[in-house]
């Protein structure tokens, strides 16, 4: 594997180094000792599957709460997504940006999302899937967002007009209405 820091300090991009033959490829892709040589939390408490039907669909921006917050290994592994992170830890230098990267089946990246982000994504296709690996058990008492449109955030979402949104991601606050 190998790890691409990116513009935010701590979220880590992990790339599959295939080993490769007229068959196809064989590829590691999760590696604890690797992980943790890297400085990357690598306990995995469990695994999630999102399933989008439709081109435009934003889940997001979400997040854990301490004691509950959770570090989050995200790939896609059928059609593309834009995935955007937004820093919520106050003491970063990277406080309050964000980033969006594309991951998709073919690129077969994995983003590293540390405790104290917001994630979100936008899918770039239909029929498109996502594998989580999660350090903690989700707990609902914990949860937290921001809305997907922030204006303060600013986020430059691939498709932003008249997205597939959930109620429940239409109705996070703004950021600078105390969600951290």
């Amino acid at each position: 594997m190998q790890f691409e820091d990116t513009a935010l300090k701590d979220v880590v991009c992990i790339h599959l180094e295939p080993a490769e033959d007229a068959r196809g490829f064989f590829a590691r892709a999760w590696c604890r000792r690797e992980m943790s040589d890297q400085g990357l939390e690598a306990d995995v408490a469990q695994c999630n599957l999102s399933y989008n039907r439709r081109k435009g669909t934003i889940r997001g921006l979400h997040f854990q709460k301490a004691p509950f917050a959770e570090v989050k290994y995200v790939r896609c592994i059928r059609g593309a997504v834009y995935d955007v992170v937004v820093d919520l830890r106050s003491a970063s230098p990277t406080y309050l940006k964000w980033i969006g990267i594309e991951l998709s089946a073919e690129n077969r990246t994995m983003l590293y999302v540390p405790k104290g982000f917001a994630h979100g994504f936008q899918t770039l296709c239909d029929d498109t899937e996502l594998f989580y690996q999660v350090s903690t058990f989700y707990t609902p008492s914990s949860e937290g967002g921001i809305r997907w449109n922030d204006p303060f955030l600013n986020i430059q979402w691939p498709h932003p007009t008249a997205p597939i949104v959930s109620p429940k991601d239409r109705s996070w606050p703004d950021f600078a209405a105390g969600t951290s």
